[in-house]
C-alpha cells in the first residue's frame, strides 16, 4: 500500500474520531493534512475535504447523538440551508482569489477561533 492511501486512511480516521468526539475534523484536521503532508494545494484540500462531505459520512455519529438526545433538529435545519447558500458563494470567492489569500485566511479564521475558545470559560 502506498504511503499516500496510509496516509488518507489515518486522517479519516482521526478527523472521523474528533468529528465525533467534538464536531470537528474537515477543515482543521483534513485540509492542513492534505496540504503539508500531501503537497496538495489549499483549493484543491478544500474541494476535496467538502466533496467527501457530500455522502452521509456522519451518519453513525448522528445517530448516537441522536439516541442520547443531543440534537437540536431545528437548529440544524437552519445551519444546513444557509451552509447550503454560504458554501456556494464561499466556494465562488475561494476559486476567484489567489490560493495563498486562501491559505491566509484560513489560518487566521483558524487562530482567531483557538484564542477565542482557549481564553473563553
Amino acid at each position: 500500500m502506498s504511503n499516500t492511501i496510509i496516509i488518507l486512511l489515518v486522517i479519516g480516521l482521526i478527523a472521523g474520531f474528533l468529528s465525533g468526539l467534538v464536531g470537528i475534523g474537515g477543515g482543521i484536521i483534513i485540509v492542513p493534512v492534505l496540504v503539508y503532508l500531501l503537497k496538495m494545494d489549499q483549493k484543491t484540500a478544500q474541494g476535496t475535504t467538502i466533496f467527501m462531505f457530500l455522502l452521509p459520512i456522519g451518519l453513525l455519529s448522528v445517530f448516537n447523538y441522536y439516541k442520547a438526545g443531543n440534537i437540536d433538529f431545528k437548529f440544524a435545519a437552519i445551519m444546513a440551508i444557509t451552509f447550503f447558500v454560504g458554501s456556494y458563494f464561499g466556494s465562488k470567492t475561494a476559486i476567484s482569489i489567489d490560493t495563498k489569500a486562501v491559505k491566509q485566511i484560513f489560518a487566521v479564521v483558524l487562530i482567531l477561533v483557538g484564542i477565542k475558545m482557549l481564553w473563553n470559560k
